[in-house]
């Protein structure tokens, strides 16, 4: 059985640590999780390898569980890979989609639906990743984004729980965080991220990679079987 891991005593995690922690990154709700102890960090070998993805998905599998069993704010899970890669941004976007849609896989193998509170169509306005039942909003960072604040000196892949920013916009406070959070990439970035929309609005698969987009983009996700296994070896859950 494969088990949750954390590795972030690792010198790169401590590094992401630093980058987060820099008063000039714009995520405030990162921020906040990295000060409560919340970021579980997992490292991983190169993006483009499927190597890592069996100690991916059981620490998925955890936050979501863990979450839904006593739901609480600024939760996420950072994989960051050693090797830079070399990856513009259209191959960090493929090599992200490739590690999703194998996430993916996984979580339909071992008998995991998906959250029936949002889509799994990536075409869909209302679309987000599902891991363990929850769904996740996943930001993409590399050494080359065109955004500063996506720009990590290795690629990593947040995953953020779709619930908690509803949690947020119950609470009234999503709108001045975001307000915040843009304000501060603004004076980062010079500009807005042009690909920045309120989920319901366009498809949250567009902004995943932090490429900019055009309208015809497609998303290369296949999407979902929706067939349950009898029962989840990999953790030792039923479904």
């Amino acid at each position: 059985m494969l088990k949750p891991t954390d590795d972030r005593d690792h010198p790169l995690a401590r590094r992401f640590d630093a980058f987060v922690r820099d008063p000039a990154f714009p995520c405030v709700g990162a921020k906040s999780a990295l000060a409560k102890g919340q970021i579980r960090i997992v490292v991983g070998r190169d993006m483009r390898s499927a190597w890592d993805d069996l100690r991916i998905y059981p620490n998925l599998l955890d936050l979501a569980w863990t979450y839904a069993s006593e739901p609480s704010l600024f939760h996420s899970l950072a994989v960051v890979f050693e090797e830079d890669s070399g990856l513009d941004e259209e191959g960090f976007e493929r090599c992200l989609w490739e590690r999703l849609e194998s996430l993916t896989q996984k979580d339909d193998f071992h008998g995991q639906m998906a959250d029936p509170r949002v889509s799994a169509d990536p075409g869909d306005p209302h679309f987000s990743l599902s891991f363990g039942g929850e769904a996740f909003f996943v930001v993409g960072l590399h050494p080359r984004a065109s955004r500063p604040a996506r720009r990590f000196e290795r690629p990593a892949l947040i995953f953020n729980l779709h619930d908690q920013f509803e949690q947020l916009r119950a609470s009234g406070v999503y709108d001045k965080m975001r307000s915040t959070i843009l304000a501060r990439d603004v004076a980062l970035a010079g500009d807005v991220n042009p690909m920045l929309a309120r989920h319901g609005t366009m498809s949250e698969a567009r902004q995943y990679s932090g490429r900019a987009v055009g309208s015809d983009w497609v998303c290369p996700f296949s999407g979902r079987s929706g067939v349950p296994a009898p029962r989840d070896f990999l953790t030792g859950r039923g479904d």
